[in-house]
This record gives C-alpha cells, sequence and structure tokens, in this order.
C-alpha cells in the first residue's frame, strides 16, 4: 500500500477523514430533512419559522462544510473566512435575484433572509472553528 492511500491525515490534503465524514453526515441530514418534508409535521410559530427561514440557515450551514471537499483542488478555501465569505456571497445572491424578480431558489424577496444567511454562515464557522477544530485538527 503506498503512503498516499493510507486514512492518516496526509499533510498533502488538507482535509481529514473525520472532517469528511461530519460534511457528508451534515449534508445528508439537511437533505432527508427537506426529503421528509419535516415542516409539515409542525404547527403555529414553529411551521412558520420553518418555511419562512430554516432552509435560509441550514443550506448556508451546509454549503460551507460541502466547500471542505473543495480544498485539496482549490487552497484558497482553506481559510475559514474565504468559505464564509463565498457561501455569505452566493446566497444572497440568490435573494437580491429574487428582488428583481428572478426566482433563484426561491420566488420572494424577503430582507430578514439576509440575516438567516448570515446566521447559518455563523453557526458554521463556530462549528468549524471552536468544534471541529479541536477535533480534527490539521
Amino acid at each position: 500500500m503506498d503512503e498516499s492511500s493510507k486514512t492518516t491525515h496526509n499533510p498533502d490534503h488538507p482535509i481529514s477523514t473525520g472532517r469528511k465524514a461530519i460534511t457528508i453526515c451534515i449534508v445528508i441530514i439537511i437533505a432527508l430533512i427537506h426529503i421528509l418534508r419535516v415542516g409539515s409535521y409542525l404547527h403555529g410559530t414553529l411551521f412558520t419559522f420553518y418555511y419562512s427561514y430554516f432552509s435560509d440557515i441550514v443550506i448556508p450551514f451546509g454549503m460551507y462544510f460541502l466547500l471542505y471537499l473543495s480544498e485539496v483542488h482549490i487552497p484558497l478555501l482553506q481559510d475559514w473566512r474565504v468559505k464564509a465569505i463565498s457561501v455569505f456571497g452566493i446566497t444572497s445572491s440568490t435573494e437580491i435575484m429574487q428582488a428583481f424578480g428572478v426566482p433563484i431558489l426561491g420566488l420572494t424577496f424577503d430582507p430578514l433572509d439576509f440575516l438567516m444567511f448570515g446566521g447559518g454562515v455563523l453557526l458554521a464557522v463556530i462549528m468549524d472553528r471552536c468544534l471541529l477544530n479541536r477535533l480534527f485538527p490539521y
């Protein structure tokens, strides 16, 4: 077995196996929540929050971690700030397009969505910097 095929951390590959596993779990959970239509089981304020803002929080959260998988090919993404700005920029651009009548990932412009995008990115950064850096250091 050659050195590059070992499962231990390889300094030439910036993402650890643990981080890959966490990323895949996050994406699967977000997908399942949407596929299983969890919001349809909620009532009242939770129902309204779920259908108004839940995706605006979890999609940027998941996107941040998906960028981990590109770090090997795009070294610039190894900086958490670049990931955070990229995700916020992409999600915000979809909302701006909605304001101009272009339905990308939604139909209705809501300025509070920008706050939710920021919240999702912030949660991802906190999880990345405070939790994952301790569990799976580079």
